[in-house]
C-alpha cells in the first residue's frame, strides 16, 4: 500500500491541531525559573523557562504584557499561566503566556523592591533633595480623592489648627489605572500655577492592590520633581509606599498630614503669651538692676561732694609735680658730675697741662711743629711755647744724639 507524503508545513499544522485540540494543554501553568529574557521593540517578550532537567520555550505578547506590575529577570522563579501550541515555521511548540506570577513574594511586592531599588538607585530618596516645609503656610494644596473620608478628616484638621490658611482641592482618583497620571499631572499642575505654599497627597487606607497608584514610578517622579514640597499621607502607620520615600515629608495617616503641614494656632498664642510673661520678667529684672545701679551711684563722692573729686586731683597733681622736679633735680646732679669727670678727663689729656712741668713746644717760622733735629739747622729762628707765655730764639748749632 503506498503511503500518503506530507509536506514540512502540512505536518507542522496538523501536530499544531493535535495540541490545539488538547483541552489540557490550551490552559496551562508551568513552574520554572527564567532564562535568556529578552524584550523586543515590538513590546514582544520571549524567554527560556526551565528547570534542573528540561527548559522550554515561552513567549508574551504585547497585549499580554503590558499587564505585568512587576519586571521579570532572569534566574526569577515564576509560575506562568497560557496555552501550548506550535510555531508551523519552526515546527517547535512553546508556551504562549497570558500571566506570570512570582514565586514567593506577591507580583506587586516583588515591583514595589524593585522599583524601590530603581529610583534608590538614581538617587530619588536623597534627604539632601528633601525640602523643608513652610512654618506658616498660606496655602495648602491636597491631592487626594474628593469623595475619600481622608479629606474630609484633613480639611477639618488644617481649619481647627490653622484657620487662617487657605486649603485648595486638587480631586484626583487614587485608585485604578487612571490613578497614576491624574495624580501626576495634579502635581504638575500645582507646581506650574503655585496654588500653595505645601502639597499633601495621599488616600485612606487599604490593601497594597487600593495604594498601588503611589507605588507607581510616574507619582514618584513627578513628586520628585515638584518645587514645592510635598508631603505623602498614604494609608495607616504600617503601610509604605514609594511616594512616602520619595516625598520631602511623610505622615503616618491623611490626618497626621494636616498636623505635620501647618502649627496650633492655641500652641503658637501659647508660645506668644509664654514669650510676653518672660519679657515682662525680663525687662523687671533689667529695671530693678539699674534702679540698684543708680541708688549705688547716689551715694558716692563723686555726687554728694563733686568738690572733693577736684579737690583730690589737686593733691595729685601736686604730688605729681614734686615727683618731677626731684627727678629733674637728680638727673641735673648725674649730668653736673658726669661733666665734672669729663672735663678732668680732657684737661689731664691737654698738651698744655705737660708745659707747667718745665717742657716747651718749639715752632719754625712757618708754624710747624719741631719734632727731630732734622728739621733744624744753625740760624733758624725757632718761638718756644711755655705754660706762661712763648719766647724767640735763634739756633747757634745742631747736633743729633745716637739712639741705640
Amino acid at each position: 500500500m503506498e503511503r500518503q507524503s506530507l509536506s514540512v508545513s502540512e505536518l507542522n499544522n496538523l501536530i499544531k491541531g493535535l495540541l490545539e485540540q488538547e483541552p489540557k494543554l490550551s490552559n496551562v501553568c508551568v513552574r520554572g525559573e527564567l532564562s535568556n529574557y529578552k524584550i523586543y521593540p515590538s513590546g514582544h517578550h520571549y524567554f527560556t523557562l526551565k528547570d534542573s532537567e528540561s527548559s522550554l520555550r515561552c513567549v508574551m505578547f504585547k497585549s499580554s504584557a503590558v499587564k505585568l506590575r512587576f519586571r521579570p529577570e532572569n534566574g526569577m522563579g515564576v509560575t506562568v499561566y497560557g496555552r501550548v501550541a506550535v510555531y508551523p515555521r519552526d515546527g517547535a511548540y512553546q508556551l504562549y503566556c497570558s500571566a506570570i506570577m512570582p514565586e514567593g513574594a506577591g507580583d506587586l511586592q516583588i515591583a514595589f523592591e524593585q522599583l524601590k531599588a530603581q529610583l534608590a538607585s538614581e538617587g530619588l530618596f536623597e534627604r539632601s533633595h528633601k525640602k523643608s516645609l513652610p512654618q506658616f503656610p498660606k496655602r495648602i494644596a491636597i491631592i487626594t480623592s474628593s469623595a475619600g473620608a481622608a479629606v474630609h478628616d484633613m480639611i477639618r484638621i488644617l481649619g481647627r489648627r490653622w484657620p487662617m490658611a487657605q486649603v485648595v482641592l486638587l480631586p484626583v482618583r487614587v485608585q485604578g489605572a487612571e490613578a497614576p497620571p491624574e495624580i501626576a499631572g495634579a502635581l504638575r499642575y500645582a507646581n506650574e500655577f503655585k496654588v500653595a505654599d505645601v502639597i499633601i497627597t495621599g488616600r485612606g487606607g487599604g490593601s497594597m492592590e487600593d495604594l498601588w497608584a503611589f507605588n507607581d514610578e510616574r507619582v514618584a517622579r513627578a513628586i520628585y520633581a515638584s518645587e514645592l514640597p510635598v508631603i505623602s499621607a498614604v494609608g495607616h502607620e504600617p503601610d509604605v509606599t514609594i511616594a512616602d520615600y520619595v516625598a520631602d515629608a511623610r505622615a503616618s495617616t491623611p490626618s497626621n498630614a494636616a498636623e505635620i503641614a501647618v502649627p496650633d494656632w492655641h500652641e503658637i498664642l501659647d508660645s506668644i503669651n509664654s514669650y510676653e510673661i518672660r519679657a515682662d520678667q525680663a525687662m523687671r529684672k533689667k529695671l530693678l538692676s539699674l534702679s540698684e545701679k543708680l541708688e549705688a551711684l547716689k551715694n558716692k563722692r563723686v555726687i554728694t561732694d563733686p568738690s572733693a573729686h577736684i579737690d583730690n586731683r589737686r593733691i595729685e597733681l601736686d604730688h605729681a609735680r614734686d615727683r618731677l622736679t626731684a627727678a629733674e633735680e637728680r638727673k641735673l646732679s648725674r649730668c653736673r658730675q658726669n661733666f665734672l669727670a669729663l672735663t678732668s678727663a680732657l684737661d689731664a689729656m691737654s698738651p698744655l697741662r705737660v708745659l707747667t712741668r718745665g717742657y716747651a713746644i718749639a715752632e719754625k717760622e712757618d708754624g710747624s711743629t719741631v719734632k727731630s733735629v732734622e728739621m733744624l739747622s744753625a740760624g733758624d729762628s725757632l718761638s718756644l711755647q711755655l705754660w706762661d707765655g712763648k719766647a724767640d730764639c735763634l739756633v747757634s748749632s745742631v747736633s743729633k744724639r745716637s739712639i741705640k
